[in-house]
């Protein structure tokens, strides 16, 4: 089984998110999971499963219905995006390697670009360029600043296409990875600089925590701001560690802590190294497992 999470830059129009996850269903196998949509980030993040031909069908596919409903011409939200399709991550489930990730994700980039002449960045294990590994340096500039450095710099240019980029639709970033925890803490305050502040203390760039990444963005329509957190590898960094110090660091600027949201799933793994006491990590529970969630999906198919 593989695992595919597509983040669409869409969090606001329901017509949308739901022709999005009605493309993605219609490919028979295809098993959708779970999906979770953010009107400040104005993005939506999908998960679903499959055997590797029927996820390549239906990643192709939701890259062609993101392309025909989503403008980025007119998209405005805090998460920085590149594409319709921003970003297409493949990730591999029980017997499946990260190998058979990238091999799927070199398909169905060539696929994209074939087929509906969207260009395409390679990026974690599946990256042909060590400066494309890290999805932050592909997406550097955004739509807005690459479309105009992709046709005189060299080096920013598309792995497949371009140079120019689609004038709607962007390029889509393709890769392959382990599974990473997505989870956002949301703070009692409109001050972007504490959300900030936080971020770059708990992310490894900046000597944080290993294998975490972190950015400070506002909840406008809230009134709140949020520290959103990638976890990497929660085997070297577990996650209420990361949320234990976000509270720490909350408390220390006087800030209330507004609650936690997970996005996506969780592996059962990282779920049971999470303390039942932890209240520091609000919004998990069992059927947050990717393992669970899978069952019960087959189990209701079946």
């Amino acid at each position: 089984m593989i695992e595919c999470v597509p983040n669409f830059s869409e969090g606001r129009d329901t017509a949308t998110i739901g022709a999005l996850r009605s493309v993605i269903s219609s490919v028979s196998g295809a098993l959708l999971l779970d999906y979770t949509s953010d009107s400040d980030h104005n993005r939506t993040v999908i998960t679903f499963a499959g055997r590797p031909e029927q996820v390549i069908e239906a990643a192709v596919r939701a890259a062609a219905k993101a392309a025909e409903l989503i403008d980025l011409n007119n998209h405005r939200g805090v998460h920085p995006r590149l594409g319709s399709l921003d970003v297409l991550p493949f990730v591999p489930l029980g017997a499946a390697t990260i190998e058979d990730c990238v091999a799927i994700a070199h398909r169905a980039g060539n696929r994209i670009w074939r087929e509906l002449g969207i260009p395409v960045y390679f990026y974690q294990a599946a990256a042909l360029r060590p400066d494309r590994v890290n999805l932050e340096q592909v997406r550097r500039g955004q739509f807005e600043g690459l479309r105009e450095a992709v046709l005189v710099e060299e080096s920013k240019r598309p792995d497949l296409g371009g140079p120019a980029l689609h004038p709607t639709a962007g390029a889509v970033i393709v890769g392959a990875r382990k599974i990473l925890i997505a989870y956002n803490i949301n703070l009692k305050t409109t001050s972007l600089a504490v959300a900030k502040s936080i971020a770059k203390q708990i992310r490894a760039s900046s000597g944080g925590f290993p294998a975490v990444k972190a950015l400070g963005l506002p909840l406008l329509s809230r009134g709140l701001v949020q520290v959103s957190i990638n976890l990497m590898d929660f085997e070297q960094t577990p996650l209420h560690v990361v949320c234990s110090e976000v509270h720490r660091l909350a408390a220390r600027n006087g800030v209330e802590i507004a609650g936690g949201e997970l996005i996506g799933l969780i592996p059962r793994q990282a779920l049971e190294t999470v303390p039942a006491a932890a209240s520091v990590c609000p919004d998990l529970h069992p059927e947050s497992s990717i393992e669970n969630r899978l069952a019960a999906v087959r189990n209701k198919i079946l």
